[in-house]
């Protein structure tokens, strides 16, 4: 099944601890990397206290793993690339976030699919556009949801940290 995921960060190296992660996720067993969006930086939503900007970005794999076992072996990555849970929505190394499992729908204490929060936040819909330009991300439809996180500031990161803002 193809399955997206969204990675971000906002202390130590953002960028390193990213692909590090794509690294890893690409490495479990029966699954495999299959796209890469670019990267946006963007400013901490939903926090009570400033942080610094994340830098997102949301891959697309293919993987035999079940939604749960995936879940589970990205907070181990997670852990290893040294992300600690001081607080609710504190600043973090590394985040993976499981958006969307192709034909999947869950609700429980442990997983929602699709992600609850995926259609109001831009720093996931922008990379979600460079995976899915036609706006249906493995059945989820998102290109209408744009409009509502205009207000978002969002700025396209290259290698080369050159930055555009968009």
């Amino acid at each position: 099944m193809k399955a997206i995921l969204g990675l971000g960060g906002n202390i130590g190296d953002p960028c390193r601890n990213i692909r590090a992660a794509a690294a890893a996720i690409s490495n479990l067993c029966g699954t495999r990397l299959l796209r890469v969006s670019r990267y946006y930086l963007t400013e901490a939503v939903e926090v009570d206290t400033p942080q610094p900007d994340y830098l997102n970005c949301a891959i697309e794999i293919s993987t035999t793993l079940s939604p749960n076992a995936l879940l589970g072996a990205c907070l181990g990555i997670e852990s290893a690339l040294g992300r600690t849970r001081p607080g609710y929505k504190s600043p973090r190394t590394v985040d993976i976030d499981l958006l969307v499992y192709e034909g999947v729908s869950i609700v429980s204490d442990e997983l929602t699919l699709p992600h609850p929060g995926i259609l109001r936040r831009a720093f996931v819909l922008y990379p979600l556009c460079d995976l899915y330009p036609d706006g249906n991300a493995l059945g989820l439809r998102f290109s209408d949801r744009l409009d509502e996180v205009a207000d978002q500031q969002a700025a396209l990161y290259l290698p080369d940290d050159l930055m555009y803002e968009l």
